[in-house]
Protein backbone atom coordinates (compact mmCIF):
# COMPACT_ATOMS: atom_id res chain seq x y z
CA UNK A 1 0.00 0.00 0.00
CA UNK A 2 1.47 3.33 -1.04
CA UNK A 3 1.91 5.99 1.63
CA UNK A 4 -0.20 9.13 1.41
CA UNK A 5 0.60 12.64 2.63
CA UNK A 6 -2.59 12.91 4.69
CA UNK A 7 -3.46 10.77 7.72
CA UNK A 8 -6.37 9.25 5.86
CA UNK A 9 -7.85 9.30 2.36
CA UNK A 10 -11.44 8.13 1.92
CA UNK A 11 -12.77 7.35 -1.54
CA UNK A 12 -16.18 5.67 -1.42
CA UNK A 13 -17.76 5.71 -4.84
CA UNK A 14 -20.73 3.73 -3.59
CA UNK A 15 -21.94 1.54 -0.76
CA UNK A 16 -25.13 -0.38 -1.49
CA UNK A 17 -27.16 -2.53 0.85
CA UNK A 18 -28.84 -5.33 -1.13
CA UNK A 19 -32.58 -5.74 -1.53
CA UNK A 20 -34.31 -7.50 1.36
CA UNK A 21 -37.85 -8.95 1.03
CA UNK A 22 -40.00 -6.21 -0.54
CA UNK A 23 -37.43 -3.51 0.11
CA UNK A 24 -35.23 -2.62 -2.84
CA UNK A 25 -31.49 -2.12 -2.69
CA UNK A 26 -30.35 1.00 -0.86
CA UNK A 27 -27.39 3.14 -1.91
CA UNK A 28 -26.43 4.53 1.51
CA UNK A 29 -23.16 6.21 0.44
CA UNK A 30 -21.94 7.63 -2.85
CA UNK A 31 -19.29 9.99 -4.22
CA UNK A 32 -17.49 10.52 -0.90
CA UNK A 33 -13.93 11.68 -1.41
CA UNK A 34 -12.15 13.06 1.64
CA UNK A 35 -8.64 13.84 2.81
CA UNK A 36 -8.23 13.90 6.58
CA UNK A 37 -5.28 15.86 7.99
CA UNK A 38 -3.06 14.28 10.65
CA UNK A 39 -4.19 14.90 14.25
CA UNK A 40 -7.40 16.63 13.16
CA UNK A 41 -10.67 16.06 15.01
CA UNK A 42 -13.26 15.43 12.30
CA UNK A 43 -16.94 15.02 13.19
CA UNK A 44 -19.49 13.34 10.94
CA UNK A 45 -22.97 14.60 11.69
CA UNK A 46 -26.40 14.27 10.13
CA UNK A 47 -29.77 12.60 10.71
CA UNK A 48 -30.15 8.97 11.72
CA UNK A 49 -29.83 6.59 8.79
CA UNK A 50 -27.71 8.90 6.61
CA UNK A 51 -24.71 6.54 6.59
CA UNK A 52 -22.45 7.99 9.29
CA UNK A 53 -21.81 4.71 11.11
CA UNK A 54 -21.58 2.82 7.82
CA UNK A 55 -18.77 5.12 6.70
CA UNK A 56 -17.02 4.68 10.05
CA UNK A 57 -17.22 0.88 9.72
CA UNK A 58 -15.71 1.10 6.23
CA UNK A 59 -12.77 3.15 7.54
CA UNK A 60 -12.36 0.67 10.42
CA UNK A 61 -12.15 -2.23 7.98
CA UNK A 62 -15.28 -3.84 9.44
CA UNK A 63 -17.15 -3.45 6.13
CA UNK A 64 -15.19 -4.21 2.96
CA UNK A 65 -18.21 -4.59 0.68
CA UNK A 66 -18.07 -1.20 -1.07
CA UNK A 67 -16.77 0.36 -4.27
CA UNK A 68 -13.76 2.53 -3.50
CA UNK A 69 -10.66 2.60 -1.32
CA UNK A 70 -9.38 3.67 2.10
CA UNK A 71 -5.72 4.67 2.39
CA UNK A 72 -3.71 5.50 5.49
CA UNK A 73 -0.51 7.50 5.85
CA UNK A 74 1.23 4.35 7.05
CA UNK A 75 0.36 0.79 6.02
CA UNK A 76 0.61 -0.29 9.67
CA UNK A 77 -1.45 2.59 11.10
CA UNK A 78 -3.03 1.61 14.41
CA UNK A 79 -6.80 2.00 14.45
CA UNK A 80 -8.84 2.28 17.63
CA UNK A 81 -12.65 2.08 17.74
CA UNK A 82 -14.91 3.36 20.53
CA UNK A 83 -18.48 2.15 20.00
CA UNK A 84 -21.85 3.45 21.20
CA UNK A 85 -21.85 0.72 23.83
CA UNK A 86 -18.80 0.57 26.13
CA UNK A 87 -18.40 -3.14 25.25
CA UNK A 88 -16.69 -4.05 28.51
CA UNK A 89 -16.35 -7.73 29.38
CA UNK A 90 -18.45 -8.29 32.53
CA UNK A 91 -16.10 -10.91 33.97
CA UNK A 92 -13.08 -8.59 33.87
CA UNK A 93 -12.38 -5.59 36.09
CA UNK A 94 -12.25 -2.03 34.77
CA UNK A 95 -8.43 -2.16 34.73
CA UNK A 96 -8.41 -5.54 32.99
CA UNK A 97 -10.83 -4.27 30.36
CA UNK A 98 -8.54 -1.33 29.58
CA UNK A 99 -5.53 -3.63 29.33
CA UNK A 100 -7.35 -5.79 26.77
CA UNK A 101 -6.35 -3.23 24.13
CA UNK A 102 -2.69 -4.19 24.57
CA UNK A 103 -0.96 -7.57 24.18
CA UNK A 104 1.06 -9.11 27.00
CA UNK A 105 4.51 -7.58 27.19
CA UNK A 106 3.51 -4.33 25.50
CA UNK A 107 5.40 -1.48 27.24
CA UNK A 108 2.28 0.71 27.11
CA UNK A 109 0.70 -1.54 29.74
CA UNK A 110 2.85 0.32 32.26
CA UNK A 111 0.74 3.42 31.55
CA UNK A 112 -2.52 1.96 32.83
CA UNK A 113 -2.28 3.45 36.34
CA UNK A 114 -1.69 6.94 34.95
CA UNK A 115 -4.55 6.48 32.48
CA UNK A 116 -6.93 5.33 35.22
CA UNK A 117 -6.04 8.44 37.19
CA UNK A 118 -6.48 10.68 34.16
CA UNK A 119 -10.02 9.43 33.51
CA UNK A 120 -10.99 9.39 37.20
CA UNK A 121 -11.21 5.62 37.62
CA UNK A 122 -8.39 4.85 40.05
CA UNK A 123 -10.77 3.89 42.85
CA UNK A 124 -12.85 1.77 40.46
CA UNK A 125 -9.89 -0.08 38.91
CA UNK A 126 -10.78 -3.40 40.56
CA UNK A 127 -14.54 -3.07 40.16
CA UNK A 128 -16.53 -5.03 37.59
CA UNK A 129 -18.49 -3.10 34.94
CA UNK A 130 -21.90 -3.93 36.43
CA UNK A 131 -20.81 -2.29 39.69
CA UNK A 132 -20.12 1.14 38.16
CA UNK A 133 -22.31 3.69 36.39
CA UNK A 134 -22.72 3.93 32.63
CA UNK A 135 -20.75 7.18 32.72
CA UNK A 136 -17.84 5.38 34.40
CA UNK A 137 -18.07 2.57 31.85
CA UNK A 138 -17.78 5.20 29.12
CA UNK A 139 -14.70 6.61 30.86
CA UNK A 140 -13.17 3.13 30.77
CA UNK A 141 -13.98 2.91 27.07
CA UNK A 142 -12.19 6.22 26.44
CA UNK A 143 -9.19 5.02 28.44
CA UNK A 144 -9.03 1.80 26.44
CA UNK A 145 -9.16 3.76 23.20
CA UNK A 146 -6.38 6.18 24.12
CA UNK A 147 -4.02 3.76 25.90
CA UNK A 148 -3.55 2.06 22.53
CA UNK A 149 -2.00 5.33 21.29
CA UNK A 150 -3.80 4.90 17.94
CA UNK A 151 -2.91 6.74 14.76
CA UNK A 152 -6.63 6.85 13.89
CA UNK A 153 -9.34 6.80 16.56
CA UNK A 154 -12.90 6.10 15.37
CA UNK A 155 -15.75 7.02 17.71
CA UNK A 156 -19.40 6.15 17.05
CA UNK A 157 -21.69 8.29 19.25
CA UNK A 158 -19.80 7.32 22.43
CA UNK A 159 -21.83 9.66 24.68
CA UNK A 160 -25.31 8.79 23.45
CA UNK A 161 -28.03 8.03 26.05
CA UNK A 162 -26.21 9.86 28.84
CA UNK A 163 -27.73 12.71 30.84
CA UNK A 164 -26.46 16.15 29.84
CA UNK A 165 -24.10 16.78 32.79
CA UNK A 166 -22.45 13.35 32.42
CA UNK A 167 -22.12 13.73 28.66
CA UNK A 168 -20.63 17.20 29.08
CA UNK A 169 -18.08 15.92 31.60
CA UNK A 170 -17.06 13.18 29.17
CA UNK A 171 -16.71 15.65 26.29
CA UNK A 172 -14.36 17.72 28.45
CA UNK A 173 -12.44 14.56 29.33
CA UNK A 174 -12.15 13.67 25.65
CA UNK A 175 -10.80 17.15 24.85
CA UNK A 176 -8.24 16.74 27.65
CA UNK A 177 -7.12 13.30 26.42
CA UNK A 178 -6.89 14.57 22.85
CA UNK A 179 -4.86 17.63 23.88
CA UNK A 180 -2.43 15.47 25.89
CA UNK A 181 -1.96 12.93 23.11
CA UNK A 182 -3.23 14.34 19.78
CA UNK A 183 -4.29 11.78 17.22
CA UNK A 184 -6.52 11.74 14.15
CA UNK A 185 -10.14 11.33 15.29
CA UNK A 186 -13.20 10.53 13.19
CA UNK A 187 -16.24 11.02 15.45
CA UNK A 188 -19.91 10.33 14.66
CA UNK A 189 -22.75 12.24 16.32
CA UNK A 190 -26.19 13.63 15.51
CA UNK A 191 -25.78 16.24 18.29
CA UNK A 192 -24.78 19.51 16.62
CA UNK A 193 -23.68 21.24 19.81
CA UNK A 194 -21.45 18.26 20.59
CA UNK A 195 -20.03 18.40 17.06
CA UNK A 196 -19.11 22.08 17.40
CA UNK A 197 -17.65 21.67 20.89
CA UNK A 198 -15.32 18.86 19.82
CA UNK A 199 -14.46 19.24 16.15
CA UNK A 200 -11.80 21.06 14.23
CA UNK A 201 -13.80 20.14 11.09
CA UNK A 202 -17.43 19.13 10.60
CA UNK A 203 -18.71 16.98 7.74
CA UNK A 204 -22.49 17.05 7.42
CA UNK A 205 -24.22 14.14 5.71
CA UNK A 206 -27.71 13.92 4.27
CA UNK A 207 -30.00 10.95 3.68
CA UNK A 208 -31.22 12.22 0.32
CA UNK A 209 -27.82 12.58 -1.33
CA UNK A 210 -26.03 9.74 0.50
CA UNK A 211 -22.99 12.00 0.51
CA UNK A 212 -21.28 14.94 2.21
CA UNK A 213 -23.36 18.11 1.82
CA UNK A 214 -21.22 20.43 3.97
CA UNK A 215 -17.54 20.54 4.90
CA UNK A 216 -16.82 23.26 7.46
CA UNK A 217 -13.88 24.23 9.66
CA UNK A 218 -14.81 25.06 13.26
CA UNK A 219 -13.61 28.54 14.30
CA UNK A 220 -13.18 27.95 18.01
CA UNK A 221 -9.98 27.95 20.03
CA UNK A 222 -9.40 25.51 22.90
CA UNK A 223 -10.54 28.04 25.49
CA UNK A 224 -13.79 28.74 23.60
CA UNK A 225 -15.08 25.17 23.66
CA UNK A 226 -16.25 25.34 27.26
CA UNK A 227 -18.09 28.63 26.62
CA UNK A 228 -21.69 27.67 25.89
CA UNK A 229 -22.54 31.00 24.24
CA UNK A 230 -19.59 30.74 21.83
CA UNK A 231 -20.45 27.14 20.99
CA UNK A 232 -24.06 28.16 20.30
CA UNK A 233 -22.95 31.06 18.08
CA UNK A 234 -20.65 28.79 16.07
CA UNK A 235 -23.39 26.19 15.81
CA UNK A 236 -25.75 28.84 14.39
CA UNK A 237 -23.11 29.88 11.86
CA UNK A 238 -22.33 26.37 10.63
CA UNK A 239 -25.94 25.16 10.51
CA UNK A 240 -27.47 28.46 9.39
CA UNK A 241 -29.52 26.76 6.67
CA UNK A 242 -31.33 24.47 9.09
Amino acid sequence: MAQVSTALEIDVRSKVFPAVAKRGENCVLQNINLQIAPKSFVVLTGPSGCGKSTLLNIVAGLDEDFDGSIRFQSPDARRGYIFQSPRLLPWRTIEENILLALPDGDPRRANVSAMLDRVGLTEAANAYPERVSLGMQRRASLARGFILEPDILLMDEPFVSLDDPTAQDLRKLLIDLYSRRPTTILFVTHDRAEAVMLATRILRMDCGSASIVQDEAVRLGPEDRSDRSKVQAEQARIFSDQ
